[in-house]
């Protein structure tokens, strides 16, 4: 966050001030870190007493450990900061019993009071994230508040707050604050007590707005004509691929499509992002304990540069993709890709082309944002030079590769495509050149690691020693292989090496070990429990892609359904057994997309049976009025 203040901005990590409590308030001006006093990610975690507070030095770790120094409680992880606003209660440390939160609107006829949370909607200054102080003093006209990470000057003498925000009585007794920035607002404030007057009814939703429902467009015909634009070198690629104008393998599925409610929508939002966080607090937690690092089945050779490629803050991903279960019994995730390229132009373009063509009106897309929120990540990329994009010749890798070009260039970048390592040789200065010359230096792959690293394997000869003595550095008589250039130490890669660890399935058994009954979260195990095998449960090779070798076992350890394919050589972990939802035939997995961290749209994909594979169909998806789905049913 950025201040309008004329004052100069205080490095990273310096005390800006003391907040009422004798609680410090930092500078978060990332852009300023040090890299010898943070030289990893882990190192910007906060704890206090060995309970961690949150990332140094956001808004939310300090709103947590100003309530635990002051109140000694704090509240739970969250994604966003707006999320807050809808705790309904939080956790007393001294002896783990929860204590009850209520939110007021702003406005509200109970006003806020001294340790109060204030919240802010997403949006203006604090667009994505929303943003959280703490109220120090509250006046007939005017509020004083501490936080961080907007602004990161240090305060005037005498001064221990960092903000006052006009306020005013409404006649009928409202408290009403307006913020510092035009274009941003306050949602209300969230305080500790369990008296419920004029605060806002905080209610689980009703389950049956989040089921999903088929509809039909008539059929006129649509099917007949071409609606992709060839001439575009992706939708050509794309055409090219399902051997035509359509979205479905099926023909039987040409005027179908689903719908979801905008509350599900909005809940798929907030599980995006909460997830997301949670998946980074496993993957950090992993690479801190090598034994769990080695249920991952890497090969220890590339521990460290797995390590490096986490400790490179500024080694972020771009996007990831989340698959889950949405109905009326609940939202579960299954897995989190966040190394795959796979649906995002038939998301991002294809289906919305399907739904002007066909005529599907109702409602908006899924995913109308996606492309423009890629285009925005490219930007914040830092990317500098050549991006190339490496593909291998599949006709699906084509249109992956098309359409990330478009959004790479539309982001003012410079990208290229390379097909395989064919063309690839050695420089003079001992570098990896693409057919013309340049150096390369970027890569975004379409490649899955775990396939990137079976073909690295096979050019070790699967030698664990070779592996970890070659240099990718040193030229050789022989052309260039891709581990020369994935695993080169000033190339960078998108998606990041470290993601390997998030997209393991090993992660899931690990989350479920930090994150015990979290609601979003499956239960999972290394070991085939006798609560999995009562319930049911579903067997996974750990570095599997694409549905392959899923076996799937009901309550009496009956097998329901398995797939083939070529992982099953992989380590399995074992997964509570949740079905996908049947929607007239369909079992539907709806996806959703993170990128830069947070909700970016989501698709669906379908298919007869029980495992969604890489064969399955993606079936247009549209959000609709909640009034609009509960009409229907």
């Amino acid at each position: 966050m950025t201040s309008d203040s004329s004052r100069p901005m205080a490095p990273f990590g310096t005390l800006l001030g003391v907040a009422p409590g004798n609680v410090p308030v930092y500078s978060s001006d990332y852009d300023s870190a040090d890299d010898n006093e943070l030289p990893n990610r882990h190192a910007y975690r906060s704890y206090v007493d060995g309970i961690f507070m949150g990332y140094k030095w956001q808004c939310v770790e300090f709103a947590r450990r100003w309530l635990y120094l002051n109140k000694g409680y704090i509240f739970d992880d969250v994604a966003m900061a707006y999320d807050i606003f809808r705790l309904t209660s939080a956790r007393l440390i001294a002896d783990e019993s929860r204590l009850p939160l209520k939110s007021f609107r702003n406005g509200s006829l109970r006003h806020p009071e001294v340790g109060a949370l204030l919240i802010w909607n997403e949006g203006g200054e604090f667009e994505v994230t929303g943003h959280v102080a703490i109220v120090t003093k509250v006046l007939p006209d005017r509020l004083y508040l501490v936080e961080q990470n907007v602004g990161h000057q240090v305060w005037k003498e005498g001064q221990d707050y960092s903000r006052v925000l006009d306020a005013r009585i409404s006649e009928d007794g409202g408290y009403w604050l307006r913020c510092s920035y035009g274009d941003a607002s306050v949602m209300g404030w969230v305080i500790q007590t369990d008296n419920d007057l004029h605060a806002e009814n905080i209610e689980p939703e009703n389950p049956a707005l989040f089921d999903l429902q088929i509809r039909h467009v008539p059929n006129k015909g649509q099917a007949s004509r071409a609606w992709l634009n060839v001439a575009n070198p992706a939708e050509e690629a794309f055409v090219d691929m399902m051997g035509g104008h359509k979205l479905a393998s099926r023909q039987e599925d040409d005027y179908k499509y689903m719908v979801m409610t905008e509350t599900a929508e909005r809940e798929l939002k907030r599980a995006t992002n909460e997830l997301h966080a949670l998946f980074m607090h496993a993957t950090d937690y992993v690479l801190q304990n090598d034994d769990l690092l080695s249920s991952f089945n890497i090969p220890p050779a590339l521990w460290p540069k797995i390590h490096q490629s986490w400790d490179n803050r500024r080694n972020q991903m771009i996007t990831g993709r989340f698959d889950f279960s949405l109905s009326a019994q609940g939202i579960k995730v299954y897995e989190y890709n966040c190394d795959s390229a796979s649906c995002y132009m038939e998301a991002g373009i294809i289906q919305e082309k399907w739904a002007k063509h066909y005529g599907a009106n109702e409602g908006e897309g899924s995913a109308t944002e996606l492309a423009d929120e890629l285009i925005e990540a490219w930007k914040n990329s830092d990317v500098k030079g050549v991006i190339h994009i490496m593909q291998d010749t599949d006709l699906e890798e084509n249109y992956h590769a098309l359409f990330m070009k478009r959004t790479m260039e539309k982001a003012g970048l410079n990208c290229k495509v390379i097909k395989g390592v064919s063309s690839l040789r050695w420089d003079e200065d001992g570098d990896v050149v693409d057919a013309d010359g340049i150096k390369i230096r970027w890569v975004w792959k379409t490649w899955a690691w775990e396939t990137a690293l079976d073909q690295i394997r096979s050019e070790c000869d699967d030698d664990e020693q070779r592996l970890r003595d070659y240099k990718t550095d040193v030229p050789r008589s022989e052309a260039p292989r891709l581990v020369d250039v994935l695993l080169r130490k000033d190339v960078m890669v998108y998606e990041p090496l470290w993601t390997l660890i998030p997209s393991n399935k090993a992660i899931l058994p690990v989350l479920w070990m930090l994150f015990p009954d979290h609601p979003y979260l499956l239960e999972s195990s290394f070991e085939l429990s006798d609560a999995l095998k009562t319930n049911g449960y579903v067997s996974k090779p750990i570095a599997g892609r694409c549905g392959f070798n899923i076996s799937m076992y009901d309550g009496e350890d009956a097998l329901m359904e398995e797939t083939a394919g070529r992982f099953s050589h992989q380590d399995q972990i074992f997964q509570a057994l949740w079905k996908l939802p049947d929607i007239e035939g369909y079992r539907s997995q709806v996806c959703t997309f993170s990128v830069a961290g947070h909700y970016a749209g989501s698709c669906l994909r379908v298919d007869p049976t029980l495992v969604i594979t890489k064969d399955s169909d993606l079936m247009t998806l549209r959000v609709i009025e909640n009034d609009d789905l509960i009409d229907n049913k």
